[in-house]
C-alpha cells in the first residue's frame, strides 16, 4: 500500500509518514496570506522565505518533510549558507570544492564535474582530500607566496581517468551579482580587446556560452564566466555542491555517474519525473541572490586617492573597470569588465571550462575586497593569497605589466595603492 502526498510523491508504507491536517491547514494560510498581501508587503515576503531556503539545512530523502529533502546522494555542503554566510555573503575560509575535467571540459567518467567530499549514509564518499603547500618567491615585491597542491587519496571507485585534472575552488562572493547582471552586453563586447589591437598586451575576451535551453549568451558568472545568469548558476550549485536537482537542471542523482551505481539508486527528494526542487523554490533562492547589495564602500582619505590614481597608472583599470553602465540607467562600480584574461601559468589549471582555458580566469570584482581580506577569506580563484600584496604578486600573463609596474613603485605608493584596494 501506499499514499501520495502533497508532493505528489508516492511513498511505501511505514516509510515516510503522510503530513497530517495541521501542515495542510499552516500551508493553506500561507498560501492565501501570499494572494492577500499588497505587492510591497508580497515581495518583502518573497524575500524572507528565499533567504530562509538560501540558509536551509537540507536532508537526505525520504524525510517527512518533502520541501527540505533530496539533499546528495554526494555533496559538498548542506546549505547555500555553508559557503556563502554573512551580511553580503562573502565566501567562508576554508570554503572550497575541487572541479574535475579535461583540457577540453568533459567530466572524469567515473567521478563526474566534481570530486565531492561528503554523502549520505550507505553511500561511498568519492575521496579524502587535503592541500599540501609550497612556497614560491616573488623577488621583485620581495614577497614568499604560497601555493595549493591538491592531494588525493582513499578513492572510492578507482583511478582518477589519466586526463583528468583537479582545480581547486573556493566559494565566490555574492554581493552584486543582480546588478552585475543588469551590464549591457554590449558594453561589455566594448571593453573586449581579443587580438590586442591598442598593443597593450590585454586581450580580454568574451566567453560565449549555451544556456540550459540551448540558447547561446554571455557568460559572466563564476571563475571562468561559465555562466551566464544569476539563475542558471544558482541552479549549478544546487545540483553540484548539494546533489539538488531542479527543473532547469539534473538528474535528481546530481553529479554520480553509471559507475557508482548505488548512488545512482539511492532514494531521491522528488518524483520520478519531476525536480527535486520545484520552479518556485528555485525562484525564490534566485531572487535572495539577486538583491545582495554591492558592498559600502569604505572612507577614502588622501591616501587612498592617491592610491586610486596609482591603480590607474599601473594599468589595474584596464581590466578591473571601476565603472559600467546599467541597463535601466546608472552606473556601478564593480572593478571588473566581465571578461576572460589569460594570467600565466602559475595562476593556470588543466580543466578546461566551456572555451575558457586552463589560464584564462574572469576578471574577478574588487568590491567588497576590503571586507573579504578582514574576514580571513583567501583571495584569487583557489583562496591561495592571504593578502592584496600576494593576490598581486601572482597576476602575470596579460596582467604582467601592471604587476611590473606595481612593483616599480615606491614602497610609498605601493602603500597607497594597497590602502585604496582595502577601501573597496
Amino acid at each position: 500500500m501506499s499514499f501520495t502526498g502533497p508532493s505528489g510523491r508516492t511513498s511505501p508504507r511505514g516509510s515516510v509518514p503522510p503530513r497530517g491536517e495541521g501542515y495542510l491547514l499552516r500551508a493553506g494560510l500561507l498560501l492565501l496570506t501570499a494572494l492577500l498581501v499588497t505587492s510591497p508587503a508580497r515581495a518583502d515576503l518573497d524575500d524572507r522565505i528565499g533567504q530562509s531556503l538560501f540558509e536551509r539545512t537540507w536532508v537526505p530523502a525520504p524525510a517527512s518533510t518533502a520541501s527540505t529533502d533530496g539533499l546528495g546522494p554526494q555533496f559538498d555542503g548542506r546549505a547555500c549558507s555553508a559557503c556563502h554566510d554573512g551580511a553580503f555573503r562573502s565566501p567562508l575560509k576554508r570554503a572550497r570544492i575541487v572541479r574535475l575535467g579535461d583540457a577540453d571540459g568533459q567530466p572524469d567518467p567515473v567521478y563526474g564535474r566534481q570530486l565531492n567530499r561528503l554523502s549520505v549514509q550507505g553511500i561511498p564518499v568519492e575521496a579524502r582530500l587535503d592541500l599540501e603547500w609550497s612556497q614560491v618567491p616573488a623577488p621583485d615585491l620581495d614577497l614568499v607566496m604560497l601555493k595549493p597542491a591538491i592531494v588525493v587519496t582513499d578513492l572510492a571507485f578507482g583511478p582518477l581517468a589519466p586526463q583528468t585534472g583537479l582545480s581547486l575552488r573556493q566559494a565566490p562572493a555574492l554581493s552584486g551579482l543582480g546588478l552585475l547582471e543588469q551590464v549591457p552586453v554590449a558594453a561589455i563586447l566594448a571593453r573586449a580587446d581579443p587580438d590586442d589591437r591598442d598593443g597593450d598586451g590585454v586581450r580580454g575576451r568574451a566567453h560565449w556560452v549555451m544556456e540550459p535551453d540551448g540558447a547561446r549568451a554571455l557568460g559572466r558568472f563564476g571563475w571562468k564566466a561559465s555562466t551566464a545568469s544569476v539563475a542558471e548558476q544558482t541552479a549549478k550549485a544546487f545540483l553540484l555542491d548539494l546533489g539538488l536537482s531542479t527543473p532547469a537542471m539534473g538528474p535528481a542523482w546530481g553529479d554520480c555517474t553509471p559507475s557508482q551505481r548505488a548512488c545512482m539508486d539511492a532514494p531521491q527528494g522528488g518524483a520520478a519525473d519531476a525536480a527535486e526542487l520545484n520552479a518556485d523554490i528555485l525562484a525564490l533562492v534566485v531572487r535572495h541572490v539577486e538583491h545582495f547589495p554591492a558592498p559600502a564602500r569604505g572612507a577614502e582619505g588622501a591616501e587612498q586617492a592617491h592610491g586610486r590614481i596609482l591603480f590607474a597608472a599601473a594599468g589595474c583599470d584596464v581590466c578591473h573597470a571601476s565603472s559600467l553602465p546599467l541597463a535601466g540607467g546608472g552606473t556601478i562600480a564593480p572593478f571588473t569588465d566581465l571578461l576572460l584574461h589569460d594570467m600565466g601559468p602559475g595562476l593556470a589549471d588543466s580543466v578546461g571550462e566551456g572555451g575558457a582555458t586552463g589560464p584564462e580566469w574572469r576578471t574577478a570584482p574588487l568590491w567588497g575586497l576590503g571586507r573579504a581580506v578582514a574576514s580571513g577569506a583567501g583571495l584569487l580563484h583557489d583562496g591561495r593569497a592571504a593578502t592584496v600584496a600576494e593576490a598581486i604578486a601572482w597576476h602575470d600573463g596579460e596582467a604582467a605589466g601592471a604587476r611590473a609596474r606595481f612593483a616599480g613603485f615606491s614602497a610609498a605608493e605601493r602603500a597607497a595603492l594597497l590602502a585604496f584596494l582595502q577601501s573597496l
